[in-house]
């Protein structure tokens, strides 16, 4: 089994909460870390689970084993009764764990039963870091992180992700909330797919789709609910200089992007015109997901202005602000701190890193120049400077 970095986050909720949601993605390997925490485990997607932990509900609450509940959402009356049971010894903590595929903003029921009982902790497909060897890590990027997806086995790369699209298309979306039609959600993965770095842009995709502006807005936020994209925003600055106001989307995880654009190796992924979106957007989500993974909440943003300067990452961490700007090139330009410098000096940025695939890893006061895997492995140090 792979160590997972957010089990020492989930650890630590429990310790200080009475319950405990994991959140992200289906098949990301949120039951693998509650079966390794040692529990007593229902998934509620299972009529027979279901009608257990109904009879049994008294004795299982009063027992001292952490109680996992595996899809919690698909059950919205265990809530109350969640909440209930807690109150009854409030100051009890780590005995419920929720595992769910939906981001609180879907799941209601969450945040009107549990609010101030609760922990949130969000685990994302594999990360660079948590990965075994330098095949795997060679590859995370082409397959992205989903351990059945290909970056552990190469061969299921990309018919895995495919297929994973169509099912949740098919049957989770719908029973989460979403009212398109399958065929019309397919379409519209495949056309975000298309996007994948760029501005939104919700009325030309509504054309496309023959919907309004509105109502593609909506479906996009049960995809985003659901961990499989993400809208950037832009950066709240108040310059002297026009900013794109509309916020970047990308795919979360690269393979799902990539299998959808049909890129299924790596020599076809640096043929494309989209490469260099395609790897900022994995070093945007990489550096997002491992500053979460140690149990930092990141306030992530982008900023560009329309004479095409622009900053790819602007996040804060424990009050501090980052520039981080990604080139997918061997040999960085002095061009390109000539150019990245001034935004991030206008913004107050304290820390301004330039990740490329060069080699060669530069450290001052003023900037970092390095690539993904030196980021990586010294981000934590980095935000504890």
């Amino acid at each position: 089994m792979i160590d997972r970095l957010a089990a020492r986050e989930v650890r630590t909720a429990l310790r200080e909460q009475p319950a405990v949601a994991l959140l992200g993605p289906r098949q990301v390997g949120k039951t693998t870390l509650a079966r390794a925490l040692g529990s007593t485990y229902f998934d509620l997607e299972q009529e027979p689970d279901r009608l257990r932990l109904d009879v049994e509900w008294e004795a299982l609450t009063r027992a001292r084993e952490l109680l996992v509940l595996d899809e919690a959402q698909t059950v919205p009356a265990v809530f109350p009764r969640l909440r209930a049971a807690i109150d009854s010894e409030r100051k009890r903590n780590g005995r419920f764990l929720l595992l769910g595929s939906v981001s609180p903003d879907l799941m209601r029921t969450v945040s009107d039963a549990l609010t101030g009982r609760l922990a949130l902790v969000e685990l994302s497909p594999l990360l660079w870091t948590e990965l075994e060897n330098d095949a795997q890590r060679r590859r995370h990027w082409l397959t992205g992180g989903y351990p059945d997806g290909g970056v552990l086995s190469p061969s299921r790369f990309p018919r895995w992700q495919l297929d994973y699209l169509d099912l949740l298309a098919q049957r989770d979306l719908p029973t989460w909330g979403l009212t398109a039609a399958p065929q019309l959600t397919t379409r519209l993965m495949r056309m975000l797919a298309a996007l994948h770095g760029q501005a939104w842009n919700g009325a030309a995709l509504g054309r496309s789709l023959g919907l309004d502006a509105k109502t593609v807005a909506s479906y996009a936020d049960f995809l985003e609910g659901a961990y499989l994209i993400r809208r950037l925003p832009p950066y709240p600055a108040n310059l002297r200089k026009r900013l794109v106001k509309a916020p970047k989307v990308y795919w979360r995880d690269s393979g799902l992007a990539h299998a959808l654009l049909g890129a299924s190796s790596e020599r076809q992924l640096l043929d494309q015109p989209w490469v260099g979106a395609s790897f900022e957007c994995y070093v945007i989500e990489q550096v997002l997901g491992l500053a979460r993974a140690l149990g930092h909440r990141p306030h992530a943003h982008f900023l560009r202005t329309h004479d095409g300067h622009e900053i790819d990452l602007v996040m804060e961490i424990a009050g501090v602000r980052w520039a981080v700007e990604c080139k997918l090139s061997t040999q960085p330009s002095p061009r390109d701190l000539e150019r990245f410098a001034p935004l991030a000096d206008a913004i107050g940025a304290k820390r301004r890193i330039l990740v490329s695939r060069s080699s060669d890893v530069i450290e001052s006061k003023a900037m970092i120049a390095c690539n993904l895997p030196w980021l990586m492995e010294n981000l934590e140090r980095l935000i504890d400077a």
